[in-house]
Parts: structure tokens; C-alpha cells; sequence
């Protein structure tokens, strides 16, 4: 029997579209249309290819099999705006939270939990905030949350959670550990039940012990910027991120400084890598490459760092409604999106406001093919990049 080709994802989520194409040869397999997904919940890998997102405007947590016969395998209603999404290891619970959406501040505390095989969800209240949020593993999982100002990680049983009583009942953690109040991505290593979170002062880590959190060392970042996103390395034990310094002040973003940073957690080292000046921010994890995408007014660029430390740029063409010195790098502008499969060596890169997405073998870094879609791919839309085996769904977190 064949290997099916891997297959990329690309939604729009202000257009309200979601089309399914297979790679490198851009044949279009499914569409969604009316689908408004949450691109800061962001996709999460499930096993056998299949994909979870939250549908902002209807609702509903979606499980997707881009590789079957039918594209949506199941809809359950979810409290939005989403605003992250995880489950545990085995695929089989979710958790979605709420944040802004269009306000300016938090406004809800409501939390949704889902077990996808025993058909139940539940909604409860937690506290108002953004909260990131992983489920550990284990006999009886726990979802952990993590709040901001006051920083927090508390912890929940998965199974109390799922008992509660309609009418969203104000739930109450039963672990409670003290972080910085600038906490900002979120990352857990199922092998080992630990979960992390990017602050200011480094990553900070916590490992289940039966129903408890204990809090572990701090990895420094090791540079004077810090991550605001972090990634598993489903490919071998570590961590990324992407490092900013510079002037916080967001209308001086081309001058920011921007460095790769992973962490090995079988050996504790920290490698870094410098990515240039201007906006980088997420990054994609394909068979023997990491990929970035760095926006600046001088030019955009697709950088390729190899596993061997080398590192490739490969020139992106402008976008109209580009970012600009003097108006900050997040309203009113056009961005980008990068995918990649730790099971392929293809690389998606899209062009906000043009509806095009450019395939690059990462291998020789040779633009292979450029999609162009009938939807603009407003805000640089979101993309994730599938092959049907490829252990994506190691990294329980939605991204």
C-alpha cells in the first residue's frame, strides 16, 4: 500500500476557510468554508494524521482526518474565544481555554474539557485571565493551567473537571505553584511528566508526583532576551524558542534582536543561534531542519537551521500591508505562518494578503511549489503541515 502524501492544512480564519492540500503537488483534498478557526488556539496533532482545532465563531472543538474520506470526524461544543487548546499524551482529553478574543481585557474564566472517547464535556469556571494550559498524563490526568498576574500554575483532576455539574460551577484547584507574572508559552514532555513555561526569568519547570506539582530548577535562557513561545522537540528530547531583546517598544521592532534557542533535556545544554533582526516568533519542526520566518522592512526571509547547526536564508517576496518602521509589527498588518512535519522534509511558508503559501524542500532549500488560493490568507491565516505517522502528536499542545 502506498504512503499517503503528506497533507497541509491552511485556514483562514478571518475569511472563514480551510482548505486541505497534499505536498509538494498542491492538489486541493477538502475545504471547509464558514469555519472561522482560532489561530492563537492553534492546530494540535492527534494520532493517525488527525488534527484538533476550536471554531471560533460556532463554537466547537473539531477533530479533523485529512487523510479520510470524510474531513471533519467530530464537532463537540467548546466556550470561546478559544484561546489554547492541549490534551494528555493519549490523545483522548482536551482542554480549551478562553482568553480575549476582540476585548481588551480578560473577561472570561470559563474552561472546557472534553473526553473524546467516552463522548462527555463538561464547562467550569476557573479564573479570568489567558490561561495556557497542558493535561498531564497518567491514571487520572490533570490539567494544568497557567495564569498570569498573579502568576500561577494550578492543577486540576481531569476527572473532577469532567464530573461537574451543569451551569459552569466555579471550580477550584486543588495545587497551586507560585510563578512570575509574565508567563508566556507553554510545553510538556509526556515521557517524563514535566510541563514548562516561558517567563522572564527562564523556563520554569514542574514535575507531576502522583496528584501534585513540584517545582524543579529554572532553566536560564542564557541570552539578555527571553522566549515568548515554547515548543517539544518531538524529533529528540528538547525545547525551542525564539529569543527577543531589544527595546520593548513595539514601533521599534526592526531593531529587535531575535536568536533560536533549544535545549537538550537528556544533557541540560542551551545552543543559540542568531536569526537576525525584525519579527520572529513561532517555528516549525521538519524531518532535519527547524524553520523560522523573519519579517523586517529591509526584507523577509525563511531561515533553515540544520541539525548540524548550519544555517540557510532563503529571500520571501514582500507583502502588500507588510509591516512598517514607525506602526508595530501587530495591527491592521500582514504576517506569515510556517508549518513543517518532524516526518517530511517539506517546510510551508505563507504570504499574508496574496493567498499564496510557498513549499520548500528544506533539504536543498529550493522553493518546490507556490499555492495560491482563492482566499487571501488574512493576518498570514495559520497552517499545519501532516504526514499520517510522523509523531507530530508527541507534543500535546496545540499550536
Amino acid at each position: 500500500m502506498p504512503t499517503a502524501a503528506p497533507v497541509l492544512l491552511v485556514s483562514d480564519h478571518v475569511d472563514g476557510s480551510v482548505h486541505v492540500v497534499t505536498v509538494p503537488d498542491g492538489t486541493v483534498t477538502g475545504r471547509l468554508t464558514g469555519r472561522h478557526l482560532s489561530e492563537h488556539a492553534g492546530f494540535l496533532a492527534l494520532s493517525g494524521g488527525r488534527v484538533a482545532c476550536v471554531d471560533d465563531r460556532r463554537g466547537e472543538l473539531l477533530v479533523l482526518d485529512p487523510f479520510g474520506e470524510k474531513l471533519v470526524e467530530r464537532a463537540v461544543p467548546v466556550a470561546v474565544p478559544a484561546e489554547h487548546l492541549a490534551c494528555d499524551p493519549a490523545g483522548r482529553r482536551l482542554a480549551v481555554t478562553t482568553g480575549l478574543g476582540k476585548n481588551t481585557e480578560p473577561w472570561s474564566d470559563l474552561l472546557t474539557v472534553v473526553d473524546l472517547a467516552a463522548d462527555a464535556t463538561a464547562r467550569v469556571r476557573t479564573r479570568v485571565g489567558e490561561p495556557g494550559v497542558t493535561v498531564l498524563g497518567g491514571g487520572d490526568p490533570l490539567v494544568v493551567l497557567r495564569h498570569r498576574e498573579p502568576g500561577a500554575l494550578t492543577a486540576h483532576r481531569f476527572a473532577d473537571l469532567l464530573a461537574a455539574p451543569p451551569g459552569c460551577p466555579v471550580v477550584p484547584p486543588h495545587e497551586l505553584l507560585p510563578l512570575p507574572d509574565d508567563g508566556h508559552g507553554d510545553a510538556q514532555a509526556p515521557d517524563s511528566g514535566h510541563v514548562f513555561v516561558a517567563t522572564g526569568e527562564g523556563v520554569h519547570r514542574a514535575r507531576r508526583k502522583d496528584n501534585t506539582l513540584v517545582a524543579e530548577a529554572v532553566i536560564p535562557w542564557e541570552s539578555p532576551a527571553r522566549g515568548w513561545y515554547l515548543r517539544l522537540d518531538t524529533r529528540r528530547p528538547a525545547l525551542w524558542s525564539t529569543l527577543r531583546g531589544g527595546a520593548p517598544d513595539p514601533l521599534r521592532w526592526p531593531e529587535w534582536t531575535n536568536q533560536a534557542w533549544r535545549h537538550d533535556l537528556a544533557t541540560g545544554r542551551t545552543f543559540l543561534t542568531d536569526l537576525g533582526p525584525g519579527l520572529v516568533f513561532r517555528l516549525a519542526l521538519a524531518r532535519n531542519h527547524t524553520a523560522f520566518t523573519r519579517i523586517h522592512p529591509d526584507g523577509d526571509e525563511l531561515i533553515l537551521l540544520g541539525a548540524d547547526d548550519t544555517v540557510r536564508r532563503l529571500p520571501l517576496p514582500v507583502m502588500d500591508g507588510a509591516p512598517r518602521r514607525g506602526g508595530t509589527p501587530w495591527e491592521g498588518v500582514q504576517r506569515r505562518a510556517v508549518a513543517a512535519s518532524p516526518g517530511a522534509d517539506w517546510v510551508a511558508v505563507t504570504r499574508g494578503g496574496h493567498g499564496e503559501v510557498h513549499i520548500v524542500d528544506a533539504q536543498t532549500g529550493h522553493e518546490t511549489t507556490r499555492l495560491r488560493l482563492n482566499t487571501p490568507l488574512h493576518h498570514g491565516g495559520h497552517v499545519m503541515l501532516r504526514s499520517r505517522n510522523d509523531g507530530a502528536d508527541g507534543d500535546p499542545v496545540g499550536r
